[in-house]
């Protein structure tokens, strides 16, 4: 698909950034995807995607096919996201809990225009015949107003009681005791009903307090993504992919000494480690289906990493990529991400399912984008509030890994840990 491409400097990329978000909201299908200016193995500062030019939404059974046969006919660049569920098209596998949400499982679109910021500087991608537009579009988006944040009604309410999280918390652990599982990650979600949100106000407010590498805005139809994720699931660059799975997670403190102290003693935990080490060996076997015969290796182990919120232990496994390796493959084989689920996967993904209370939908899905020649990236949907417009539903979801070692109290408190952001920005409190 032929593309007028124009570059534009920018004077303040960052008012700019608020500004394009603003003006997206008049199209029905909008992705934003922000890196907070983290540098790490990232290609942009920013980068919006709006209005379907083409697009496929679907939750059959042949969603991986269909998307395969899609971004092989569009061949050009395409956003979207694939939810959590689409793991029952790779196992024989479920997902009967309770959904509040109605995301379709899988939706991505052609855009017919792409904003790209790298520094002080805008590229815009149109579609060759929308090159016209391009001038008339950048006032437009230089002449926004920032809109007043309103949350109504916001009550917000766990799924799960604590006193039913600790039940299910003896389950899980019976479980790894039997040697059903190693780790698994346990999510419980919090929602409030009849709210309605501005999304963009709630979306930049929740960013602001995190400034995570991976923040998301999603806009299909009226439904809404605001994420602040720390996480990449997958990035294909060339011949070369990688995945940076999170697992390990400590508060950060107001002195610099204590913080620094907390940093260090997570990236010394024993059971913090040994969480992520399993998730790294499981990406490292998922790997292994696609990957060309020595190629994968571990770039970099247990690294502990700060954020406004949180320490986090990140690793990097990498691995190289025969040519004709389709992408849509890569993601079949690695989907979903094993930070979100356990080990044994299959296993874990099963238990889950009969623990937890709540369809997972978009949430530990990903959010990102296919170039048109082949490369992609993915975040991991975590640290997000989702939204259905229609009917007024709030919901966002937190969990942590649970192993032999893991004990009950600790376990909630990190999820309560991981869930403040997100309830300070809908309770507007500071």
């Amino acid at each position: 698909m032929l593309r007028t491409s124009q570059k534009i400097r920018l004077t303040n990329s960052d008012g700019f950034k608020q500004k394009l978000l603003l003006w997206a909201q008049q199209f029905k299908n909008v992705v934003w995807l922000d890196s907070n200016n983290h540098k790490a193995n990232i290609t942009f500062d920013a980068i919006l995607a709006v209005d379907s030019y083409t697009k496929i939404k679907t939750s059959d059974k042949n969603a991986f096919e269909k998307l395969k046969k899609y971004q092989l006919e569009t061949h050009d660049f395409i956003f979207g996201y694939l939810s959590y569920d689409l793991k029952n098209n790779l196992e024989k596998l479920n997902s009967t809990n309770f959904d509040g949400l109605h995301f379709p499982e899988l939706y991505f679109f052609q855009p017919k225009k792409i904003f790209i910021i790298k520094q002080n500087s805008l590229e815009v991608k149109y579609l060759k015949h929308l090159s016209d537009e391009i001038t008339h579009d950048i006032h437009e988006i230089s002449s926004q107003k920032e809109k007043e944040n309103t949350v109504t009604n916001c009550n917000i309410k766990p799924r799960i009681k604590k006193q039913a999280y600790f039940k299910k918390f003896d389950a899980l652990l019976e479980h790894i005791q039997k040697g059903n599982l190693y780790e698994v990650n346990f999510c419980q979600e919090f929602y409030s009903e009849n709210t309605h949100i501005n999304p963009v106000s709630t979306y930049l407010n929740l960013n602001k307090i995190s400034k995570p590498p991976f923040a998301s805005f999603l806009k299909f139809d009226n439904h809404y993504l605001l994420s602040a994720s720390p996480e990449r699931y997958l990035k294909k660059n060339g011949a070369t992919v990688i995945s940076q799975p999170i697992k390990g997670t400590e508060k950060r403190a107001v002195l610099k000494t204590e913080d620094e102290l907390l940093r260090k003693n997570l990236e010394q935990n024993p059971k913090e480690i040994s969480e992520n080490i399993m998730i790294v060996d499981l990406v490292r076997n998922d790997f292994s289906r696609f990957a060309e015969k020595g190629s994968v290796k571990v770039d970099e182990l247990c690294k502990a990493y700060r954020f406004k919120q949180v320490h986090q232990l990140i690793s990097t496994i990498s691995c190289n990529v025969n040519v004709h390796t389709h992408p849509v493959d890569i993601i079949k084989h690695t989907f979903p991400m094993g930070s979100m689920t356990g080990a044994p996967k299959i296993s874990a993904m099963k238990i889950i399912e009969s623990i937890e209370e709540t369809k997972r939908g978009l949430y530990s899905g990903a959010v990102g984008y296919f170039t048109p020649n082949n490369d992609f990236d993915f975040n991991v949907v975590i640290r997000s509030i989702l939204y259905n417009a229609n009917n007024k539903y709030i919901s966002y979801t937190v969990g942590s890994a649970i192993t032999s070692k893991s004990v009950a109290e600790k376990e909630y408190n990190e999820c309560l840990l991981k869930a403040e952001a997100m309830k300070k920005v809908l309770l507007n409190t500071k």
